[in-house]
């Protein structure tokens, strides 16, 4: 007799059979990545290369933006646009990150400039800074009442005249002359030129820490002023002592330059603390820390230059200091986070 076989110990052999060829097949076939993490990783890795193509500059620009652009969502109601000027403002990090990440790729090494498109992302790279700067100060025309709707200069009209016993604007009008005028205007003019000529020495002599060192400085001291600026709104004796004048200020052709300037890009406000002043003090440490010489010759014309915003009634007394100090942290806090952002690229080499 042969004996039967039991049906349920065919099914159990059938089973494990089953299961060795599929761990055989598991094994031997190849394992696809998940496609998920894979994305999340290169968006990860190409976010940390956007990031370490930028620089010194890049964070203060960023910190500035960041802590104004939180100022205009919490006092929102008083702004005209506010998404609007937050989309601008997200627009011009995006175009810096571009920059930043654009020159990391096709440039690499500074010491080698041999195509055109390497020196094009080149210099925009570094010169960028300066349009940053034009963005952010005519950008001020709309923030200067985001906190406080009331202009603050008869506080510094009365800090003037117990400063001084006069009003310094009004009191200056007995020595107009137009040469006097005309030279007056022609120091106050020279304030555009500070920081590129000490920026075009550096960038031309390739010192590219010095070059970035006084971009720097410049960030540091003309975010200060203009979050002061936002805070407390000053909008400048020509326009708070208009009337008290004995006459217009007559002179040649700087004066007729200045004159255009200013009608066609005056910012009603952000007179405290004088940008021009902070701006003009910012290069001028600059230059005493990184070409010597040309402090020196700086230094008599951005002093004019200093006389020249209360000659010509674009600012107070008060405003001078105010950006003789702003200007002056620039250099010192811009001079720290630079020594420390080389100490860390040395620590992480």
């Amino acid at each position: 007799m042969t004996r039967k076989q039991n049906p349920n110990r065919r099914l159990n052999e059938t089973a494990l059979t089953w299961r060795a060829s599929t761990m055989v097949n598991d094994q031997t076939a190849p394992r696809a990545l998940p496609q998920r993490p894979r994305i999340t990783q290169a968006l990860r890795d190409e976010c940390a290369a956007i990031w370490a193509a930028c620089g010194p500059f890049e964070w203060i620009a960023f910190a500035y933006l960041a802590l104004s652009s939180a100022l205009i969502a919490i006092f929102a109601e008083n702004l005209p646009h506010p998404i609007r000027l937050l989309a601008t403002r997200a627009c011009v990090v995006a175009l810096i990150l571009l920059l930043c990440r654009g020159t990391a790729i096709f440039v690499g090494d500074e010491s080698e400039l041999r195509t055109y498109t390497q020196k094009i992302w080149h210099f925009w790279r570094h010169w960028y800074p300066h349009l940053f700067f034009l963005f952010c100060f005519e950008e001020l025309a709309q923030l200067v009442h985001l906190i406080s709707p009331r202009w603050q200069d008869v506080k510094l009209i009365a800090f003037d005249f117990w400063l001084t016993g006069v009003h310094p604007s009004i009191w200056l009008e007995q020595f107009n002359t137009p040469a006097r005028n005309d030279f007056m205007q022609f120091t106050y003019i020279t304030y555009f030129a500070y920081l590129l000529v000490l920026g075009g020495i550096l960038y031309y002599r390739k010192d590219w820490r010095g070059y970035w060192s006084v971009m720097t400085y410049s960030a540091v001291a003309y975010a200060i002023g203009y979050i002061i600026a936002i805070s407390f709104p000053v909008q400048s004796p020509w326009f708070s002592m208009a009337g008290s004048w004995h006459g217009d200020l007559r002179g040649g052709p700087f004066t007729a330059l200045i004159n255009y300037i200013e009608h066609h890009g005056r910012v009603h406000g952000a007179a405290f603390p004088s940008e021009h002043v902070a701006g003009s003090f910012a290069a001028l440490w600059g230059a005493w820390r990184h070409r010597r010489w040309l402090f020196w010759v700086m230094l008599p014309l951005v002093l004019c230059m200093c006389v020249s915003t209360i000659w010509g009634r674009y600012h107070y007394v008060a405003d001078i200091f105010g950006g003789i100090a702003t200007g002056t942290l620039g250099y010192l806090i811009g001079g720290w986070i630079m020594r420390r952002s080389s100490n860390h690229a040395e620590r992480s080499i």
